[in-house]
């Protein structure tokens, strides 16, 4: 079994062994949790109980006000705006559990590329942008330096993005430990995640261009794994499989690692059978050089709205390869653990960011997928991309609906919305089931209700705000000095 623990001590604390890499990182993919079952009777335990016991009253609550339920939708189609939101709702569901059935016979059929030999591997640049990580890019050079990819087809660098803390020094100790494996680029002033990429693609020699965040460790055969995929000369880019790895830092890590699991093992696992993952996380991405080379300048000085593109850079580059006319695919077992919020304010800033870069891009979507731009098929590349439209939107719209009706029947309705975020849960909670073998599954209900408390919002904030291009989550801690904070960790480094 996985064991965070030992991976967090090995990369964060005096007491690791050194060169115990290979044997303590070795995450199995699929069931890494089995044993998760057996859990004794801790405090973690009896929350999930309890989550489940107010899941099962929840959905209780829900079957007993049916009845009422539909007598107020008997009125609400009384009226014409009522007819509208009436119809509007049936359409949503309906429509959601065809695309539902129909990405489950996708997912049934996925399997990731089969990892190719030594002599078939292609050269490869990795390319690890970090702006104020600490010592955290250090992990992740690390991680890299460890990859089971042949040496003489590997090439590293990594871009210090004018960081206002010690991330330099964490840089050039990695740099230090590679023995002149990891090329630094030093950016004396912050110049943004795209610029930092964009002089790593310039300087790169190798024919697939890798991107990895510097909040996050691979496992040894991912490399492997996300180049093999290129063996198909039509594949222009693959989307690498992101996990949490501060999953036991909080409530907040355990739901987005359930959370992730669906997004990545199920929705991308999906689009990537229709050939059209709609976009390569910036956690871990690879691309085609020759397909993105002529298209980086374009990219690198994109605006919205008059304004830079600071944001979105991943789901950009990923418009970019698709519009050329190549497939995206996702690589299930590429695996890589990356750092989350564990704050509600964290949280929404990342979500936000996300949101707004995905609404600009759906623009940019727009003007090119229902035109002709690939040979094969694009049927299903559509299906996806009308539904990503629709449904961050009306759904956000019923549920603020819903608010408002909370006047006239507060119990009715408050019942049938508490039961819809069950039910709509329960699939993220029955994947994470069969795929992990894990009871960590029933974060996905508490995510679930967060969502409608705490989360629905941002769509809609983002929709209006799109003009925003703040990256929003890459401050300094509250009352962090810079000068002091590398003059404390250069005394640190140099006595360790």
């Amino acid at each position: 079994m996985f064991d965070f623990r030992k991976v967090l001590q090995l990369y964060g604390t005096a007491a690791a062994p050194e060169g115990r890499l290979d044997a303590v990182y070795s995450p199995r993919f699929g069931r890494a949790y089995r044993s998760s079952f057996t859990l004794p009777m801790t405090t973690e335990f009896s929350t999930k109980l309890c989550v489940l016991l107010i899941t099962a009253m929840i959905i209780l609550g829900g079957f007993q006000s049916v009845a009422d339920f539909r007598y107020m939708l008997d009125e609400l189609r009384a009226t014409d705006m009522g007819r509208l939101i009436f119809y509007a709702f049936r359409i949503l569901v309906i429509s959601n559990i065809i695309v539902f059935l129909w990405r489950i016979l996708l997912v049934l059929g996925y399997k990731p590329a089969p990892s190719l030999s030594d002599s078939q591997l292609p050269v490869c640049t990795i390319i690890i942008p970090a702006y104020n990580e600490r010592k955290q890019v250090l992990k992740t050079l690390r991680s890299v330096l460890k990859s089971d990819y042949p040496i003489d087809k590997l090439q590293i660098i990594t871009v210090n993005d004018g960081s206002a803390d010690d991330t330099l020094v964490w840089m050039k100790k990695g740099c230090e430990e590679s023995f002149g494996r990891i090329e630094m680029i030093n950016f004396e002033k912050n110049r943004g995640k795209r610029a930092a990429l964009y002089e790593g693609i310039v300087r790169s020699r190798g024919q697939i261009i890798v991107t990895i965040d510097s909040d996050s460790i691979i496992d040894r055969k991912t490399l492997r794994r996300m180049a093999s995929p290129f063996i198909n000369p039509q594949v222009g880019a693959v989307a690498g499989n992101v996990r949490v790895l501060n999953r036991r830092d909080g409530i907040i890590p355990k739901m987005l690692d359930v959370t992730f699991a669906y997004s990545f093992d199920f929705i991308r696992a999906s689009q990537s059978m229709v050939n059209t993952v709609f976009c390569t996380p910036g956690a871990l991405s690879a691309y085609r050089k020759s397909v993105i080379l002529k298209d980086l300048k374009s990219w690198l000085n994109q605006t919205f709205l008059g304004r830079p593109a600071t944001i979105g850079e991943d789901r950009a580059i990923t418009n970019i390869v698709l519009r050329n006319g190549y497939d995206v695919k996702f690589q299930s077992n590429a695996v890589v653990y990356t750092m989350v919020p564990t704050e509600y304010r964290q949280l929404c800033k990342m979500f936000l960011r996300w949101a707004r870069s995905n609404v600009r891009e759906t623009f940019v979507m727009l003007k090119y997928i229902f035109k002709k731009f690939r040979t094969g098929p694009a049927g299903g590349a559509r299906v996806n991309f009308i539904v990503s439209c629709i449904n961050p939107l009306v759904s956000r719209v019923l549920v603020f609906a819903v608010v408002g009706w909370l006047t006239v029947q507060p119990y009715v309705y408050l019942s049938q919305l508490l039961f819809g975020g069950a039910v709509a849960s329960t699939a993220p909670v029955v994947f994470y089931l069969l795929r992990r073998r894990s009871s960590e599954a029933v974060w996905a209900y508490v995510y679930g209700w967060f969502w409608l408390v705490g989360l629905w919002w941002i769509s809609v904030w983002a929709i209006l705000t799109m003009r925003n291009g703040k990256w929003l989550t890459r401050d300094l801690p509250a009352g962090t000095k810079p000068s002091f904070a590398k003059f404390i960790e250069r005394f640190r480094l140099r006595a360790a």
